[in-house]
């Protein structure tokens, strides 16, 4: 499958709203499925695909693809091997391509967290390596 990553649409093929059926036809059966129920009465599924890097949320009453978390290092982003990037380097891209507001924050597990809302997506650094990426639609 091409990993690239599509800010506010999905990975390669995969794209944000899509139900869970039509993924597992891109993508095959998942290593890992997990429904979560939440405190308001909603579910979330959870497709976990560990040889692809990706794990996959879907949410609502007829559950789509809302959420991608993504660790494949193989993974492009505008034109960029995203995980051969610094912080530095990353953030550049990111602003290079229009998106300039930036949240930092250091998460309580010890990652570094480098957000660009605009985008609706999540850089995870450990000692100054990428190591996911979190986008929504």
């Amino acid at each position: 499958m091409e990993m690239t990553v599509h800010i506010k649409q999905g990975v390669g093929d995969i794209r944000f709203q899509m139900p869970v059926e039509e993924v597992v036809a891109l993508l095959g059966t998942a290593d890992e499925v997990e429904n979560i129920e939440n405190a308001a009465d909603e579910s979330t599924t959870v497709l976990r695909y560990n040889t692809l890097g990706m794990t996959l949320f879907f949410e609502g009453e007829n559950p789509v693809l809302a959420c991608i978390d993504i660790s494949n290092e193989e993974c492009m982003m505008m034109g960029e091997p995203v995980f051969d990037l610094e912080e530095k380097a990353l953030v550049q891209l990111m602003v290079k391509n229009g998106y300039t507001e930036e949240d930092v924050d250091d998460e309580d597990w010890g990652e570094r967290r480098v957000s660009f809302p605009e985008g609706n997506i999540d850089f995870f650094f450990d000692e100054g390596e990428l190591v996911s990426i979190t986008l929504g639609a």
